[in-house]
């Protein structure tokens, strides 16, 4: 978890400990004695209070209600809000299914008119076939706990791609050679997938490179991101999925890209490089 993050957490929790302390109808009111009166264990109250558990919302709203002052609530939410729009968990945001995951991040790719992306083990998003989509969501639910709306959310990945075919945008898309041989899905899905990478060659609202296996790199070619209009930046990891729209961090991975690109080869040399992965495949059948 990013240092920031946990500090954002800390602060919170102190916040929530200083409320306590001054409960006008108790004075210093006791961790135990608020836990009773919310119905929670003891547990949960110190480990807000201390940054070990990140609060929701009705947990803040309860909290200042419980401490006889309601006006506080508007104030810890927004504090939510602020570090909770950098590091959004995969646990909390997949409690209503993956669709409206999707959907958080459809529209800010709408309002983009120009995006990087950098993917070191997997196809990106805006360039899958559905079956491929499918299998990769299917792995992630497998992981991350069961969804029940993995057509709903292969369908909104699908529309998202859409954007491709709007006048004035343009996909500036890297992939590591892995990317184009991971079986996360059968032989002959990929297969499908990588003559839907060799369509995308030559479409003007495209430019696809591929880091071959032989390529010299200058850093490790690993976390995948997206840099949407040069505004914010969209990084996953295994816990959650990082927004930061701060100018260092922007900077950050706009040079990681750039660099990462240096090792890229484009059109009839990424062709090579995909049929070699697509012949490989044939092969594995």
């Amino acid at each position: 978890m990013s240092t920031d993050y946990q500090q954002a957490r800390e602060a919170l929790g102190a916040r929530l400990r200083e409320l306590r302390y001054s409960c006008p109808d108790e004075g210093r009111l006791t961790g135990q004695g608020l836990a009773q009166r919310l119905g929670w264990p003891g547990s949960k109250v110190s480990k807000l209070e201390n940054g070990k558990q990140t609060a929701t919302p009705e947990d803040l709203r309860a909290w200042a209600d419980a401490t006889g002052q309601p006006d506080a609530y508007s104030e810890l939410a927004s504090r939510l809000t602020g570090f909770e729009s950098h590091i959004r968990s995969w646990r909390r945001a997949l409690a209503n299914g993956f669709k409206p995951v999707h959907e958080s991040l459809s529209k800010e790719i709408d309002r983009s008119a120009e995006i990087w992306v950098w993917e070191e083990a997997v196809i990106a998003g805006l360039a899958q076939t559905p079956e491929y989509a499918r299998h990769v969501i299917r792995r992630y639910s497998e992981l991350l706990g069961p969804a029940s709306d993995i057509e709903d959310a292969v369908r909104a990945r699908m529309k998202r791609q859409e954007w491709l075919y709007q006048p004035g945008r343009k996909l500036r898309v890297l992939m590591w050679e892995a990317a184009l041989r991971s079986l996360i899905c059968p032989p002959s899905v990929l297969i499908a997938q990588l003559d839907r990478l060799s369509g995308l060659i030559g479409m003007d609202t495209v430019e696809l490179g591929i880091i071959p296996f032989t390529a010299s790199v200058k850093i490790v070619p690993a976390n995948g991101f997206w840099i949407l209009d040069g505004r914010l930046i969209v990084a996953e990891d295994w816990h959650a999925e990082l927004w930061l729209d701060d100018t260092d961090n922007i900077a950050l991975y706009t040079r990681v890209w750039r660099t990462l690109q240096e090792s890229a080869v484009y059109g009839a040399d990424a062709q090579n490089v995909i049929n070699a992965a697509r012949r490989a495949l044939r092969d594995h059948r």
